[in-house]
């Protein structure tokens, strides 16, 4: 696989830094460049893999959905519901018209 090298300058983080509104010495903008370097680096290797043969909603984590099943409880009485409406006629709450 090629190595692409996305050297950012101090410059470029300067410009960075001002943009996200964060202020920043010396010696973080020398931690960042290179920090920020690596990160692009590696992006741009991601960027040389063949992917055109990968689905594009394919999964390496096994399908399962995280919801409870629906089950029945208790509701809230309709006197609890209804306690801090400002208007109510019978079991409901009174709202204006949707125009």
């Amino acid at each position: 696989m090629k190595q692409i090298s996305t050297r950012l300058t101090r410059e470029d983080v300067a410009h960075i830094a001002a943009l996200a509104h964060v202020a920043l010495g010396e010696a973080e903008l020398a931690l960042f460049q290179e920090q920020l370097s690596a990160i692009l680096d590696h992006a741009a290797q991601l960027q040389t893999l063949d992917t055109d043969a990968i689905p594009p909603t394919e999964s390496v984590l096994p399908l399962r959905t995280v919801l409870r099943e629906d089950e029945p409880g208790s509701t809230l009485p309709v006197e609890d519901a209804l306690a801090n409406a400002p208007v109510t006629r019978g079991n409901c709450f009174v709202v204006p018209p949707v125009r």
